[in-house]
């Protein structure tokens, strides 16, 4: 059987009894925790539900699904939705019948949502050896893939007002050429929400055969990235699959980055104060 845009949980329970036993607690757990589920991560799933990764590949391939996310966005679809397609069992939905102000104020909540979160999250032990692996480094490559390429270029641009050793790359194929040649003396800056794509894996992958020291900034602890990250940097915001690049879930990235950037110049206060004003002064002649 192929899913195709029915509702998911009406097939899990139709197909239930034909599912192996491992199937069936993955299914239990998710027909229980249905809001919950769509939030994590599949290491997250796995241990809360006591299955394998592997189980939940094959549970996804049963239903006709191509793999994990599809399941996520599947389970996203089939749970209650406002109609313009927020999840509609979070405070901050929002609806075509709200007020402007009303909009605004959900937005707003939203992020400092996000913001408080991602302060709670924070430790300034992982901040403290990521600037160290920063300042030491000859070059820091800021990548991502989709929205998180664009928090990568954020970062990129930030640091850029200090230190001409941030270099932000796009295309993932640049990507993974540049760290083939990158050497133990190179960090990169990973940002990905997820922690799991298949892009990431491969530039991850090779950084560890290069011995380069990875920084990643993720929602997830126990996601694929993880496992290859030197150190981890936790953003907070549960962001829904039908929320796909949420200012909110950035917000909390763009925090993690002012936070790196003012411990980066912390550590040699003058030499960064001059090459911020040096920046600056080279900008102001472009400024009408």
């Amino acid at each position: 059987m192929i899913y195709l845009a029915g509702n998911i949980l009406e097939l899990i329970t139709e197909q239930y009894h034909s599912l192996t036993r491992s199937s069936q607690k993955l299914a239990d757990y998710i027909l229980a925790n249905t809001h919950d589920s769509q939030y994590m991560s599949i290491s997250s799933l796995a241990e809360c539900s006591g299955v394998s990764e592997a189980s939940i590949t094959r549970f996804c391939r049963s239903l006709g699904l191509t793999g994990y996310n599809n399941l996520k966005l599947a389970l996203a679809k089939a749970a209650y939705v406002t109609d313009i397609g927020d999840p509609s069992d979070t405070p901050e939905n929002i609806t075509s019948e709200d007020t402007l102000g009303s909009i605004f104020h959900k937005l707003y909540d939203a992020n400092i949502l996000s913001l408080n979160e991602t302060m709670e999250l924070l430790d300034e032990a992982e901040i403290s050896r990521a600037v160290d692996l920063i300042s030491a480094a000859n070059r820091v490559f800021c990548l991502g893939q989709g929205g998180s390429m664009v928090m990568a270029m954020e970062a990129w641009a930030r640091f850029s007002t200090a230190t001409s050793h941030f270099v932000h790359i796009e295309d993932s194929h640049m990507q993974v050429m540049n760290i083939a040649l990158a050497t133990e003396n190179d960090v990169i800056l990973f940002f990905s929400y997820s922690g799991s794509t298949k892009d990431m894996e491969d530039i991850m992958r090779i950084a560890k055969e290069r011995r380069v020291s990875v920084i990643l900034i993720t929602h997830f602890p126990n996601s694929r990235a993880t496992e290859y990250a030197d150190v981890v940097l936790l953003c907070g915001y549960n962001e829904s699959p039908l929320q796909s690049g949420s200012v909110a879930a950035k917000l909390g990235q763009l925090f993690i980055i002012e936070c790196l950037f003012y411990v980066f110049c912390k550590r040699n206060p003058e030499v960064y104060s001059k090459a911020r004003s040096s920046t600056v002064e080279a900008i102001m002649p472009k400024l009408l």
